[in-house]
């Protein structure tokens, strides 16, 4: 970074447009005239905790001399540097509360701060592995001190990143005070004690857990430190290495080791009257994509959970059966909250009125939100304090889910819109947000989307191809080599083709960035994601998401627009209103006369040429000088080829007959014939699909909602999408009223009627008692006929016995 006063003193006026420099440079980045004054740092990124010792590029020292490191984040903060043996100068980052590029002053003997740099804070879970202390059997550390669960916990970290002999472990704790929602809440990390002193920087440290002293136990949060044991106890912002913020199962009270269960449970209950005190986020949390395809396609607005990510062998501990899951990228507006949608390997997503495993919205933004140190703002923490660790109360410790999804159901997807995707790749063929296609292949710098009502901009440059039999001589054809964007205040971000390699180059406000340690940035008003050096994705506050994909000698650029861009973008990608049909209008708002005649769509594309004076473009070589910064932004001279060679002889042809079969197969054809490069034509091709596979996993889909199991049933089914049917089934002694089956509707509405599981009615026994009564009768008369057969009987023995002189009864 520097100031206008160091700039006075070079160019003689003050950098708000540098006059000594190729390029307008603002205030807020370093000059390249500069060099004794902006500097670079090695490694440039570490964890939030802070901790992290790295060199000042650019710049030596005397070796007495002494450094004063200041951060400008809010507030300042200022750490002491050294010089080492060599003449360098090493700067110790700072416990922050934000992520980002945090810019660095750094001050010699006392004197002026007259060297400026950045530094870049990375949430402690997007960290690098290699670069932090590693909880061995995280699940053991987890789960410490519930039924079956204790002995001694480990943990690892790589020795070289702490200079020392021996080395301190420190607990630090987190908190978070004052009344929520108002100014007096406020966050804090702080020293709570030493588990071990002067222990062997071996790399490894096991301990048996004892009960927490009494003064410690409201410490729930917090994570571990290990730095030299030449530091007091505690000692801030020196030389460290930390493991990521976790519960403290390990460090709770008597009491929670006693019966963990209860202790939980006591613990979500007042949770849950607290989340009935505090205002309700979820009325303004974006609403969850429908169905895995569409989360992973909209990376303008969503991105991958680190804790749940299919591409890396989806452990998602705390959504059991979901293979995938992503976070809204921007957090909720006012209340700084965050959305968490999980999908199943099917992909459709996982409800928390079906699984504990389900999607979860979230007071706490895990990212984190400006201002950082506000709650439930701060990176990690807050999202721990407020989603996490209720998650254990409720969930893990207990078995009383019911209280945490009350407060954190799952968005249903109901009112989920996909954004629009456009393309631009090959010798350039475009493809417009209503899916119109046509090939521009102008040589210049143009707007692709402008939408000024939304205060966003995305120019793109075109440049001529070399011919591919000699390096030195150029063709009749262009290819995109350059992407500028920015979105209202925002940094510009500039994603270009870079010459000396196969991957593509970012530049942050006219200055390169890297990602050799991190592949995510926060930077002002955009976020950057590149996983690999041919890939960068770009996410702005509004939803928009420009993917860049090197592919040959050539960069595709996807671009997605949220629905409320609707009608509002002009430029060579088209309106958005849904109609393909008046997509080509002039800069001028004049129609395409012809679109199938190749001059036509020539001239309308030439009409978007930007001015020197709106160019977010760096102009750093004397090519870029002379072929764009000096020269007209379409380039009239040039003269592309508007149909494709028709040489039955060519002995490029069958084989661009063969590679280019299906989908767009003339566009693969016509850049194969015309560049002279199977190459190009297969990159062609390749782009071409990807942007059609986007386009199909973007498609609305009609979600007719959640629908409920009958009292005293079941449900087999959890997909509540369109075409997909429900079925129902009633417990022993209930019989089923309503439909059986339900199927959700084109419409969004479910087929059938309500089902009900009603008790069975007590069985019809007339026939039964009829018969019962029947055969009760016949046993009657059968018993009184012999009553009255033994009675005559008797009397006629009696009888008998008396006329023959015996005696009578």
């Amino acid at each position: 970074m520097h100031t206008s006063q160091i700039c006075e003193g070079k160019c003689g006026e003050k950098l708000d447009a540098c006059s000594c420099h190729v390029t307008c440079v603002s205030l807020e980045t370093c000059c390249g005239d500069f060099k004794e004054f902006c500097v670079d740092t090695s490694p440039y990124s570490g964890t939030i905790f802070g901790g992290t010792d790295f060199v000042v590029l650019n710049a030596t020292f005397d070796t007495a001399a002494t450094l004063k490191c200041k951060f400008l984040s809010e507030p300042a903060l200022e750490t002491d540097g050294y010089v080492d043996g060599e003449g360098r100068g090493h700067c110790i980052s700072p416990l922050l509360y934000e992520t980002g590029w945090i810019p660095l002053q750094i001050s010699t003997n006392g004197g002026p701060y007259n060297r400026q740099g950045s530094w870049l804070s990375v949430h402690p879970g997007k960290l690098d592995p290699r670069f932090k202390v590693t909880l061995v059997n995280s699940t053991h550390w987890q789960y410490y001190g519930t039924p079956g669960v204790g002995g001694a916990l480990r943990m690892t970290w790589n020795t070289a990143l702490v200079e020392a002999t021996a080395v301190n472990i420190e607990l630090w704790g987190y908190s978070e005070t004052g009344e929520p929602y108002t100014p007096t809440w406020s966050a804090k990390w702080e020293y709570l004690y030493s588990l071990s002193k002067g222990h062997p920087n071996n790399g490894s440290f096991s301990f048996v857990p004892q009960v927490a002293a009494q003064q410690f136990q409201p410490w729930e949060l917090g994570c571990l430190r290990v730095s030299s044991s030449k530091h007091p106890d505690g000692t801030p912002d020196v030389h460290a290495v930390w493991t990521e913020d976790h519960a403290l199962a390990w460090h709770l009270e008597e009491a929670f080791r006693a019966d963990s269960a209860g202790w939980a449970l006591d613990k979500c209950v007042k949770w849950d009257a607290l989340e009935k005190s505090w205002p309700n986020f979820l009325e303004e949390t974006i609403d969850c994509p429908c169905t895995l395809a569409q989360a992973r396609a909209d990376t303008g607005r969503f991105h991958t959970d680190y804790g749940c990510d299919i591409e890396k062998g989806s452990v998602c501990t705390y959504h059991p059966g979901a293979v995938h899951c992503v976070r809204a990228i921007q957090a909720s507006p006012k209340y700084a909250a965050g959305q968490q949608c999980c999908y199943d390997s099917t992909g459709a997503q996982v409800l928390t009125s079906d699984s504990i495993g389900g999607s979860t919205p979230d007071r706490g933004h895990d990212w984190g939100s400006p201002p950082f140190r506000s709650p439930p703002r701060v990176p990690g923490a807050s999202h721990w304090v407020y989603d996490v660790l209720s998650f254990y109360y409720c969930c893990l410790w207990s078995d009383n889910c019911h209280y945490y999804f009350t407060h954190r159901p799952s968005s249903d997807c109901r009112t989920y819109k996909p954004p629009k995707a456009g393309a631009v790749f090959g010798d350039p063929h475009l493809i417009t947000f209503d899916g119109a296609r046509y090939t521009f292949n102008g040589k210049g710098e143009y707007s692709l989307v402008e939408a000024e009502d939304k205060k966003f901009v995305l120019q793109g440059r075109t440049e001529p191809l070399a011919n591919p039999d000699n390096a030195g001589q150029q063709i009749n054809a262009t290819r995109l080599s350059a992407v500028a964007m920015r979105e209202d205040g925002s940094d510009i971000i500039e994603v270009r083709l870079d010459r000396e390699s196969d991957s593509l180059q970012v530049l942050r406000n006219q200055a390169p960035l890297t990602f050799t340690e991190q592949t995510w940035m926060d930077l002002t008003g955009v976020f950057v994601f590149s996983p690999v050096r041919h890939n960068v994705t770009v996410m702005f506050p509004s939803g928009v998401g420009v993917e860049l994909r090197r592919r040959g000698v050539t960069m595709a650029a996807t671009v997605l627009l949220p629905e409320g861009f609707a009608g509002a973008p002009e430029g060579l990608l088209g309106n958005m209103n849904n109609d393909p049909k008046d997509d080509l209008v002039s800069s001028e708002g004049r129609p395409v006369p012809d679109p199938s005649n190749p001059q036509d769509i020539y001239e309308f594309g030439a009409s978007w040429a930007i001015l020197n004076a709106s160019s977010l473009f760096t102009y750093d070589s004397a090519y870029l000088l002379d072929s764009y910064l000096s020269a007209p932004k379409h380039d009239p001279s040039f003269l592309p080829v508007f149909v494709a060679p028709d040489d039955p002889s060519d002995p490029l042809l069958p084989q661009a007959s063969q590679l280019c079969a299906g989908e767009g197969a003339e566009l693969c054809t016509f850049d194969t014939l015309v560049a002279r490069s199977l190459d190009l034509g297969n990159a062609t091709r390749v782009s071409l699909n990807s942007h059609i596979a986007i386009a199909q996993d973007l498609k609305t889909v009609v979600s007719c909602g959640w629908i409920a199991p009958p009292s005293n049933g079941v449900k087999m089914g959890t997909t509540y999408l369109q075409g997909f049917t429900v079925t129902f089934a009633c417990n022993t002694g209930f019989v089923l009223q309503g439909s059986e089956r339900r199927s959700c509707q084109s419409d969004g509405q479910w087929s059938g009627e309500v089902t009900q599981c009603s008790p069975e009615p007590p069985k019809d026994n007339t026939v039964g008692i009829a018969v019962g009564t029947a055969l009760g009768a016949l046993a009657l008369a059968t018993i009184l006929t012999v009553i009255i057969l033994k009675s005559r009987k008797h009397k006629r023995g009696s009888q008998t016995q008396t006329e023959d002189g015996g005696t009578a009864l």
